[in-house]
């Protein structure tokens, strides 16, 4: 039966190969050119808890994993048991014979297809390991979706050369008998024969991924943080190619150490970054208002997970936008912006440098958890379209006699920064508050002037950022107001939603502040309906937008569960208004 896409779901404890299996299946539909988005739910657990991967398929671009799933690998029973319900109509159960009775399966939904596979069976007979029992399951999937077995072979190559020829052989015999033993069963039809696509081979990013790319095009020369999910990935990245790209990644003692040594690098000149979530960053308001004050540039990346406090550290949310906007103490201009998928990750990142050096300001890049570990297929970036801009850094010497200022005065605010050890660039960085050569300077006139010069910025700067994009027809019945990971679920929503005569379209926000309030007011006012959908409970975007112009969206679709939206969710919300 041909169709346009597929929800596979895996699930067992950590510790199967949940994730391994995932990822490979994931890689082997985008080398095929399919559009891929996939996503692992996890508990805070070294090991045991309930895991899964889920991976959505299709012919056409995915924006959102779905409700339903259509084929669910269970590598342990309670996965059968929590998830039987997900299954969509007439769809498929893949399980190891051995470990359930007929009597365990069935009975409650019949129907399903439960088809019993011998995982642990082939296992013994290949002399693997019982963790193998993945590579049954991913060999049987492929054949339920009529997907060739050399591609599955390859993706399993690059995922465990490193362990050696034999792992390979090992993984490969098991993956084949796998896929041997579902063809046979089913007679070699496919169940889920997905449509050929004519563009080949996609890559596959995580929003982390894309962040780490954008950084790199960007020249970031110093990366700097403390492990914490859902932004570690990041830290992981640089580190593998620091030696290759002649870049300084440190893993700090803390989070305070990280803030001043991304500051201190920044200082001298290179580009520098750090991520965290948010208990990492609340430790770094300090150093976030040192660099508003030393007027250093510094992009942070703050990946959203639930809180307060240690929350739910493996889950998502998008609970820290007001804090992002509001962190620190005292008042000055900062950037945040929240990317959307990791297409956006990518370019705004080297938006984000070319922002933090042109107005020597700090700049936050807003993710969370789905948009950072959650993968998605593209054909390739355009790295081209990051330009380089440092601003007004200074590199050659000042010339003799020249009275150079640190902190001059002037109608742009910015003032000229010296790379450090720059001959004639002596200067004094300092957080007090200080004079235009950086001398402590508490007089009252001297505070008022480096107020407003460090606020002036803000007349160039709102000509730097993008007003919020709209996708959907304008003449839209219904407008939805939204920020950061929620674009994906939304635009897959519209599809069914304008497709079934209810227009709907989507405003997005890709820069939360400085909040452009002329445009934001117009689309206000274009509008018929609004409807604000945020990942959080008390509707931060809905509070920005009434803080800037005066305007209460009444509406809301809010979900603040750990879990991110699925598009089914905001269609029923939206029928309900």
């Amino acid at each position: 039966m041909k169709t346009e896409n597929v929800s596979i779901k895996i699930g067992g404890e950590a510790g199967y190969g949940i994730m391994s299996t995932g990822f490979m299946l994931s890689k082997v539909f985008a080398k095929k050119g399919y559009f891929v988005l996939d996503t692992n739910e996890y508990p805070s657990l070294i090991k045991g808890g309930h895991n899964t991967y889920t991976i959505r398929v299709g012919t056409s671009p995915i924006y959102s994993i779905s409700k339903s799933i259509d084929i669910l690998i269970a590598l342990d029973k309670k996965t059968i048991d929590i998830h039987r319900e997900e299954i969509s109509y007439n769809s498929h159960i893949i399980y190891d014979e051995q470990d359930y009775s007929s009597q365990d399966i069935g009975g409650k939904r019949k129907d399903l297809n439960y088809m019993a596979v011998p995982f642990t069976k082939i296992i013994e007979e290949v002399k693997a390991p019982r963790v193998m029992r993945n590579n049954v399951a991913l060999g049987a999937v492929l054949a339920l979706v009529g997907i060739s077995f050399d591609l599955l072979e390859t993706a399993i190559k690059q995922q465990f050369q490193h362990k050696g020829d034999k792992v390979v052989e090992l993984n490969t015999r098991a993956a084949g008998l796998g896929y041997k033993y579902i063809k046979e069963k089913l007679n070699n039809s496919t169940p889920y024969s997905l449509e050929e696509v004519k563009q080949k081979n996609k890559m596959l990013v995580t929003g982390n991924d894309a962040v780490f790319l954008g950084a790199v095009r960007s020249g970031c020369k110093f990366y700097a943080a403390y492990p914490m999910t859902p932004s570690s990935s990041i830290l992981h990245s640089f580190a593998s190619i620091e030696d290759d790209y002649n870049i300084v990644t440190k893993h700090a003692e803390s989070e305070l150490a990280v803030v001043n040594m991304a500051l201190g690098a920044s200082f001298t000149g290179a580009r520098s970054m750090l991520a965290t979530s948010g208990g990492g960053f609340a430790l770094m308001n300090e150093g976030l208002s040192a660099a508003a004050m030393t007027e250093t540039p510094l992009v942070m990346v703050l990946s959203q997970r639930p809180a307060p406090a240690t929350g739910l550290p493996t889950w998502t949310e998008q609970g820290d936008m007001l804090f992002a906007v509001h962190a620190a103490h005292g008042e000055f201009l900062r950037i945040v912006l929240a990317p959307g998928d990791p297409e956006e990750c990518f370019y705004l990142t080297g938006k984000a440098f070319n922002l933090a050096d042109k107005y020597q300001i700090p700049v936050i890049i807003l993710l969370d958890k789905h948009l950072s570990e959650s993968h998605f297929s593209y054909e390739k970036f355009d790295s081209s379209k990051i330009k380089v801009d440092r601003g007004k850094l200074i590199s050659e010497p000042i010339k003799e006699g020249k009275d150079y200022k640190r902190y001059e005065i002037n109608s742009s605010g910015v003032s000229p920064r010296v790379v450090c050890g720059t001959p004639g660039g002596v200067h004094i960085a300092n957080t007090d508050e200080h004079d235009q050569h950086g001398f402590s300077n508490e007089d009252a006139n001297n505070r008022k002037e480096m107020m407003d010069k460090r606020f002036d910025k803000i007349k160039e700067l709102v000509k730097d950022i993008d007003p919020p994009r709209v996708y959907g027809p304008p003449e839209a019945e219904i407008t939805c107001w939204s920020w950061g990971s929620c674009k994906g679920p939304i635009l897959e929503a519209m599809k069914t939603l304008n497709r079934d005569q209810k227009k709907v379209n989507l405003v997005h926000f890709n820069y939360l502040y400085p909040f452009l309030v002329d445009p934001v007011v117009k689309l206000m006012k274009d509008s018929n309906r609004n409807v604000i959908i945020e990942n959080n409970k008390t509707s931060q975007l809905g509070k920005l937008l009434m803080l800037n112009t005066g305007t209460k969206i009444n509406n809301r679709i809010l979900k603040y569960n750990g879990r991110q939206f699925l598009p089914e969710e905001i269609i029923s919300g939206i029928e309900q208004l």
